[in-house]
């Protein structure tokens, strides 16, 4: 049996350690629920803001649509000339080919000359003979007027005979038959004047006469040499051989084509426009034009003429734009597609065709509600089909979906609000009703949205004007 005192103290040894071990377990207790409830906020939260989708965030503004019409066609040269002969004769040397670049006045052809050589010397022969016949009726001319002057002196000398005879007739000094012998002289004497006076006009007429027929002769030696150098062939452009028609060796008739040259200083392309934009499009306006031998470049050029008649089939009015062609590297017959930026008039919305979800069925869908899983990155774009042949400048849908943001930090939100499309042009899109100047809206997303998703602003995001004052 053990002493009282032992077992006292045993005792209190036993619950001072039992009350230490209580103490331990409530100190124990009372931590771990809290150092396992931290790590689990923290999770919760890494994993909402995870879930959150990461998107581009724009804000509504008022704008214009550039609308930009594709029209295809094929080049051709500024100018196309072909070289002609003008006469008859063979050909003796071509010294071009397709293909050959020439300069303005480079000889290309000779033509036999032989006939033009002998043609010009016949010429030249008979006007030789018509000058001397002008020499001879001059000389005819100068006798004449030597006449002229020995009948003007005769008559002189007749009438002073019939005046002294006049004096002794009326003294009675001579019989009065001299008197009427000295008047017939003076009346002999006159008519000798104006017969030579006339034979002078005459000859004088004879040598204005063979003097034309001189004129008219070296008229014909001018064409002979003229034609003596159409044997010549000269480019009348600068630019390039387009076709060769004949060869050396054949005979050319007068009129023959015998190259095609074509002047690409300048490049043409002829596009048929619809009869719906010919109001749009004015002479002098810029264009951008596309060549597929060319993919890499975009070259600028001008309408240059729209014509006034359009096809009465087809409605489509031909239009030709013109580039210029420094470097002649652009040909003809080249695939090009001519575009026509138009800036509409009219100011709406305008958001990017990339922030909208198109709605192929062309119906309304509310903006609450539950709405199928829908991505603010992906949009139906138009038919370039339609495009190029100046329609579909609509998008296929009247109706699409874009996504809103409301709330903002970590409670921003999207609902999905159905909008009413306008016009599309250069990757831009009218929203008629359904979006207002001011809303944000999502232009792009990591993932597809869904009506009420929570999202995360990236960096790109467009932030709203903090409030004045």
């Amino acid at each position: 049996m053990f002493p009282l005192s032992l077992l006292n103290s045993r005792r209190t040894g036993i619950i001072c350690r039992a009350s230490l071990v209580v103490l331990l377990l409530a100190l124990t207790g009372c931590n771990l629920p809290k150092a396992d409830a931290e790590p689990s906020s923290r999770n919760g939260q890494e994993q909402a803001q995870e879930e959150a989708a990461a998107v581009d965030v724009a804000i509504a503004q008022i704008g214009n649509v550039e609308e930009s019409l594709e029209y295809t066609g094929t080049t051709q040269p500024f100018r196309e000339v072909s070289l002609r002969s003008q006469i008859q004769a063979q050909l003796l040397d071509l010294a071009v080919d397709v293909g050959d670049r020439i300069q303005q006045g480079q000889s290309l052809a000779r033509l036999d000359n032989t006939v033009q050589v002998a043609t010009v010397a016949e010429a030249q022969a008979e006007a030789a003979a018509l000058q001397a016949e002008v020499a001879n009726v001059e000389a005819q001319v100068s006798d004449a007027q030597t006449q002229v002057t020995r009948a003007a002196s005769e008559l002189e000398q007749a009438r002073s005979d019939l005046s002294r005879l006049q004096f002794l007739a009326q003294e009675g000094a001579i019989p009065i038959q001299q008197l009427e012998q000295a008047r017939t002289n003076v009346d002999t004497a006159e008519a000798t004047l104006r017969s030579t006076q006339q034979q002078v006009r005459s000859r004088q007429q004879q040598v204005v006469a063979a003097q034309q027929r001189v004129e008219a002769q070296r008229a014909v030696v001018a064409q002979g040499r003229a034609q003596q150098g159409f044997t010549v062939l000269s480019s009348p452009v600068t630019g390039s051989v387009l076709e060769r028609s004949s060869e050396p060796g054949n005979i050319i008739q007068a009129g023959s084509e015998i190259l095609r040259l074509g002047d690409f200083s300048q490049v043409k392309v002829a596009v048929q426009l619809s009869e719906l934009e010919l109001s749009t499009i004015q002479p002098g306006q810029s264009v951008e034009v596309r060549l597929d031998a060319f993919p890499e470049k975009t070259f600028s050029g001008r309408v240059d003429r729209i014509s006034p008649a359009a096809d009465p089939v087809a409605r489509l009015i031909p239009v030709e734009v013109t580039i210029p062609n420094p470097g002649g590297q652009i040909g003809s017959g080249l695939l090009a597609r001519v575009v026509f930026t138009q800036r509409t008039n009219r100011s709406r919305v305008v958001v990017p065709e990339i922030a909208l979800q198109v709605n192929q069925d062309n119906r309304s869908q509310s903006s609450g509600g539950n709405q199928p899983e829908q991505s603010a990155s992906n949009s139906t774009q138009a038919n370039p089909s339609e495009k190029a042949s100046g329609e579909g400048r609509n998008l296929p849908s009247d109706i699409g979906t874009i996504f809103v943001v409301t709330g903002s930090g970590d409670e921003a939100t999207v609902t999905a609000r159905s909008v009413t499309l306008g016009r599309q042009g250069d990757g831009q899109v009218e929203i008629i009703s359904g979006l207002e100047e001011g809303d944000r809206y999502v232009v792009r997303s990591t993932r597809p949205l869904k009506n009420g998703d929570a999202i995360r602003f990236s960096v790109l995001s467009e932030q709203e004007n903090p409030p004045e004052g």
